[in-house]
This record gives C-alpha cells, structure tokens and sequence, in this order.
C-alpha cells in the first residue's frame, strides 16, 4: 500500500501521460475518492449516508469490491491528510476526463452534500470551488444539483 501512496504521489499529480491506462484508472479513482471524503468531511460530520453513497458510486460505476472501495478510501485520507489543496486531485481529474465525466463526477459531489438533506456554509463554499477547479461552468454545476434533487424528489 505505500508503494501505491508513493506512486501516487511521484506520478499521478503530473501531466505525464506515458503511465500505463490502469495505473491512471486507479490512480483517477483515488482522486474522485478524496474530493468525495473530503466534502463528505467538509462539516466535521462523514456520516454513514455519506459513506453508502460514495461507496455505492463506485460499486455502481467502477464494479469494485467492499474491499477495494476499504483501500481506496484508505489511499485517498492518507493523501488527503498530507496534501495542502486538492489541485492535484483536480488536476488528474482534467487531464483525464471528459466534460461528462467531470459532470458524473459534480452530480456525485452533490450526492454526498445532500445525503444529509441539507446544503451547509462549507459545502457550499467547496462545490464553488470544486466546479471552478474541474473546469465546469456554474450553469454546469447547477445543473448537476438539479439533477441530484429531482433524483430525490426536492
């Protein structure tokens, strides 16, 4: 595992794209795992509808096992943890995907704020953030809101 974190760290965060597809599908994987913890954090309380959802994204989209979903929530809080910003986890996110993955990425960013039903002060401040980092408009980033709430009848 601190292979993995000093791989991570030494390869990923750069614009080199000669790493081979599945270390950069992994590596995409734990970035999109720590903006999710880290807004799930953002207002001192990652609570279990949090974790479900995030976990049930990555079930649902990746097809990865409890036990790969345990060690990338493992990679990302120990990056997270030793990181200042998120413009590296950002920045991967960019180099390597879509406009409409960033947009599947957004709408589970928002999954995670509105698990609790409600948008707090930090929540809102670091999706302001997020979309701006991802290079997403606002009318992007409002329109995977709306599609978060209608999905829940809000």
């Amino acid at each position: 595992m601190l292979k993995k974190m000093t791989d991570f760290f030494s390869n990923s965060m750069s614009a080199e794209t000669s790493r081979p597809p599945a270390d950069i599908d992994h590596n995409i994987k734990v970035a999109t795992c720590a903006l999710l913890s880290e807004m799930a954090a953002i207002d001192n309380e990652f609570d279990s509808v949090e974790k479900e959802r995030i976990i049930g994204y990555f079930k649902n989209n990746f097809n990865l096992t409890e036990n790969e979903i345990s060690q990338l929530f493992d990679l990302a809080r120990e990056q997270l943890d030793t990181r200042i910003d998120l413009w590296g986890f950002t920045n991967l996110i960019n180099l390597n995907y879509s406009v409409e993955q960033k947009m599947q990425v957004i709408e589970m960013i928002w999954e995670v704020i509105y698990a609790d039903g409600e948008l707090s002060a930090h929540e809102d401040y670091l999706i302001h953030k997020l979309y701006k980092m991802l290079n997403l408009t606002h009318s992007q980033m409002i329109e995977a809101k709306l599609k978060v709430l209608k999905r829940h009848g809000k």
